[in-house]
């Protein structure tokens, strides 16, 4: 088996583990793996998940803008989670970037 197919075992009993409600000596016996095994799969797959979420690069997606101001600008809207940005003209570029990094830890 390779490691690639080992993974998706492994995470595929982790999810059976933690839909069953069961508590982990019998799920364990059940599936004839200890909890050591377990626990020891649970940290590592939570590990490369949380270093994937590290390495992640915000995306950029097209902006489409159909409402204009009174003073004849059209604002800017910026969703970060459940959090929106309004952006006039004029803003400061380096403040857009440090709310949206802020943003991206909250939501």
């Amino acid at each position: 088996m390779t490691q690639a197919e080992l993974r998706e075992v492994w995470i595929a009993r982790i999810q059976d583990y933690r839909s069953s409600g069961e508590r982990t000596a019998i799920w364990c016996e059940r599936h004839k793996v200890t909890p050591r095994q377990l626990w020891y799969w649970m940290r590592k797959l939570k590990k490369a998940d949380e270093q994937t979420q590290a390495n992640r690069k915000p995306q950029w997606v097209p902006l489409h803008m159909d409402e204009m101001t009174s003073d004849g600008a059209s604002p800017l809207l910026v969703k970060v989670g459940s959090a929106t940005i309004e952006v006039r003209p004029g803003f400061e570029p380096s403040l857009l970037a440090d709310i949206v990094k802020a943003l991206q830890v909250l939501c």
